[in-house]
């Protein structure tokens, strides 16, 4: 089983987002998934709990239910994911996925857990792989130049600038996500997403 954690130690930073498209993705791929929710408002799981039935399956994990037989597993984290908690969430994930919002603060406040990430001894020798994705953030501004210098110093790649659109938001309310809409009304935003799925799609050491 494959695991993708989405991490960041700051709330509202997209972190929901991305972990029911990525999700809604792999799923559309034909793949086995299931999402724990481990943020304490459960929007993921709200998410589900809206998603039509003839849309491909996404199974929620919870003390019930076990992901033994799912081909990916995908975390949404809470906010303030650190220290043993964070170290837990490492043993089983292979891939981690940073996202961060447009403002120097969201960017300063990821600063700690990039670097925390970068000392784990399991990305040191490549057995997990991190990104980072700005947030509704178009990439010809002045944040996400911010961001992009940032992230430099940390050795993890850019994987995707995502903007600020209503798909996102009309999609989840219906238990959607971009992967579920017709093309026409998502083309846009999933030329963003082609380096990051490519990335998602990359063996992991």
């Amino acid at each position: 089983m494959q695991t993708v954690l989405i991490a960041n130690p700051k709330g509202g930073s997209g972190k929901t987002t991305l972990s029911t498209n990525i999700a809604g993705y792999l799923a559309a791929q034909g793949k086995r998934v299931s999402i724990l929710d481990l943020d304490r408002q459960k929007s993921a799981t709200e998410w589900l709990a809206n998603r039509p039935e003839s849309l491909p399956e996404i199974t929620a994990l919870n003390e019930t239910k076990s992901a033994n037989h799912s081909d990916w597993l995908v975390i949404d984290s809470p906010a303030g994911l650190h220290g043993k908690n964070l170290e837990h969430a490492l043993r089983i994930a292979r891939r981690v996925i940073i996202p961060v919002a447009p403002s120097v603060f969201d960017i300063q406040a990821s600063y700690g857990f990039l670097r925390a990430l970068a000392e784990q001894k399991a990305v040191i020798k490549g057995k997990i792989s991190v990104g980072v994705v700005g947030m509704r953030m178009d990439p010809r501004t002045r944040a996400a130049l911010t961001l992009e210098n940032f992230v430099r110093h940390q050795s993890f790649p850019i994987l995707a600038f995502l903007r600020e659109t209503q798909a996102y938001v009309n999609a989840a309310f219906e238990g959607k996500s971009l992967f579920d809409l017709p093309q026409h009304l998502a083309e846009r935003e999933l030329e963003q997403w082609r380096f990051m799925l490519h990335w998602l799609d990359q063996p992991v050491d």
